[in-house]
């Protein structure tokens, strides 16, 4: 699925750097095709990423549709913008969504 991949690419491009610059977890909770609950670790050693919810507590919430999402992750949309238009809701550490926005 387009979601899988998008995340197995997440993994793929992890490094301790990225783990240690950002030290924070985020869950997705995405609607629609492929939806569910899904995560980035960048707090625990490596780091990780994938479907359920995350080893540890997330310090990040975003929810927003699985389609919103590959787009976001793809460039095809601006994380602002998804926020502003409400296609992207966050609960939890603003400073660290932010964060990840620069990591994309």
């Amino acid at each position: 699925s387009p979601v899988a991949e998008t995340f197995r690419v997440i993994q793929g491009a992890m490094n301790e750097e990225y783990v240690r610059t950002t030290q924070g977890v985020f869950q997705f909770e995405l609607s629609g095709d492929d939806g569910g609950t899904w995560y980035i670790d960048l707090k625990t050693k490596g780091g990780s990423a994938g479907l359920g919810k995350p080893p540890v507590a997330a310090d990040v919430v975003m929810s927003m549709s699985s389609a919103d999402f590959v787009k976001l992750f793809t460039g095809k949309l601006k994380p602002t913008l998804a926020f502003m238009t409400g296609k992207l809701r966050i609960k939890g550490n603003m400073a660290l969504a932010i964060k990840l926005e620069k990591m994309l």
